[in-house]
Parts: C-alpha cells; sequence; structure tokens
C-alpha cells in the first residue's frame, strides 16, 4: 500500500518526536532497543510476538464496529418512527450504553454474565459485545443526525413517485446519509481500534496484551510500549488512508 504525502509526513514527524524524547534520558535508566531491534535476532522474535496481537485487535475491532453500525441504524430508524414504543427504546437504549464506561461494560459481561444469567461467554465474544453496545449508541446518534440532514423534499418526491417508506429509505435515504456521515464512522472505527486495548484486561491476547506479556519477560517498558504506539498510529493511518480513497470516490459520483 503506498501513503499518500500527508500520511507520510504524519507519520515521519510522530517517529521523529518519538525518537527524540526516547533518545532525551534521565541517566538513571539504561536504553535497550535491542529487544526491539529487527536488526537482533532477540528483537525479531520479540518484534514478531507483538505482531501476533494485530489478529485479534484488528479481529474485535471489524466485528465490533459491523454490530454496532447495525445497531446504530436499527436505533436510529426507532428514533425517527410515528411509534412512541420504538421511539422509547431509542431513548432508553441511548441513555444506558452512552453512560456507561467502556470497562465496567467490559468487566460486567465477562464476570457478571455469567453469574447473573449462567451464559459463559468467552474473552473474544465478551469483548466483541461490550464494545459493539457501547459504541451503538453513539453510531445511533451519528445515523439520526445524517438521517435528519436530509432534505424533507427529497422524502416527499420519492414518495410522489410510487416508492413506500422501505425504499425511500433504501434507495433516497440511506445512500446520502453514508456520505454525509462517512467521517465520523471512521472516527468511531478508529476509536475501536484504541479502545479495544481495553479487552487486555480480561486477557485478550491483543497488542496491548503482548506488550504487557512481553515488559514482564524483558523488562524494557519504554522500548516496548513505543513500538506499540507504533503499531496503533500504523493501524489508523491505514484506515485513515482508506476512508480517504472512499470518500474522493464519493465526491467524484456527487459531482457526476
Amino acid at each position: 500500500m503506498i501513503l499518500t504525502k500527508t500520511l507520510r509526513l504524519k507519520l515521519f514527524f510522530i517517529i521523529t518526536a518519538i525518537s527524540l524524547l526516547t533518545s532525551c534520558g534521565t541517566g538513571s535508566y539504561t536504553w535497550g532497543w535491542f529487544a526491539v531491534s529487527p536488526l537482533s535476532k532477540v528483537g525479531q522474535q520479540n518484534l514478531s510476538f507483538l505482531v501476533k496481537g494485530l489478529i485479534p485487535t484488528i479481529t474485535v475491532s471489524l466485528i465490533s464496529i459491523a454490530i454496532s453500525v447495525s445497531l446504530g441504524l436499527l436505533l436510529a430508524i426507532f428514533a425517527l418512527s410515528r411509534f412512541r414504543i420504538l421511539k422509547s427504546v431509542h431513548r432508553i437504549w441511548i441513555e444506558i450504553f452512552r453512560s456507561v464506561p467502556v470497562l465496567v461494560m467490559l468487566l460486567w459481561v465477562y464476570y457478571g454474565l455469567p453469574i447473573s444469567t449462567g451464559l459463559d461467554l468467552g474473552i473474544m465474544a465478551a469483548a466483541i459485545i461490550s464494545l459493539a453496545l457501547t459504541d451503538s449508541a453513539f453510531e445511533a446518534e451519528i445515523f439520526r443526525a445524517g438521517i435528519k440532514s436530509i432534505p424533507k423534499s427529497q422524502h416527499e418526491a420519492a414518495r410522489i413517485m410510487g416508492c413506500n417508506e422501505f425504499q425511500v429509505l433504501r434507495h433516497v435515504i440511506l445512500p446520502q446519509t453514508i456520505r454525509n456521515i462517512l467521517p465520523p464512522l471512521v472516527n468511531q472505527f478508529a476509536y475501536m481500534l484504541k479502545i479495544s486495548s481495553i479487552a487486555s484486561v480480561i486477557g485478550l491476547g491483543e497488542l496491548t496484551r503482548k506488550a504487557n506479556e512481553l515488559t514482564v519477560i524483558e523488562y524494557r517498558p519504554l522500548e516496548i510500549y513505543t513500538i506499540l504506539i507504533i503499531e496503533y498510529l500504523v493501524l489508523v493511518l491505514i484506515v485513515s488512508f482508506f476512508a480517504r480513497k472512499i470518500e474522493i470516490k464519493l465526491d467524484m459520483g456527487r459531482e457526476e
């Protein structure tokens, strides 16, 4: 993948800043970059160990964001419904899951759900459910704002042409809504990639968990966590790159 000039510059400046900061020692810490250096055998083994956390991180983030976006869209439709009970479901859901911290939700789903319901979820499933539920409240508000931003005249014009409510939503409202809310959706996915690190507290072997385990073995926290920062930075930059490509394509389609 070829990064754009802007992304390359961002990556260069951030890595340079990290290098400058880590080069300014206090005198009481002996730097040991060999522990994460690709030029040494130990460093190669440690980097390979750290990279193994990429698959769980990406898997949890992708599944969680897919579920939360689906729930968010459904809740946004509830909010715009004529039925009071559906609007109440939307409001109660938003207030609950927007108020509960992600860590608290994660701990309750993993430890509390088996006790209260007998449903014993695995680590991966608990992480996905917790992240998806908490994020769905924010996705719902993003979708609701995006749908309401579409002029009512387009809705009325589609109805005059004989489209039912479902057809209006699918062919007229949603395509424009997704185009308008793409930036905040990308921000939420980047947030999901970062907040997935919280799943390390229940033992999920994602990037942060791998870094914590390696730190216990190598006793090189600054070096290892610097690599961890770079890993998350690269992930978010890749997401931003593809999001920008999609946004450009959508803008070209709009102009045509």
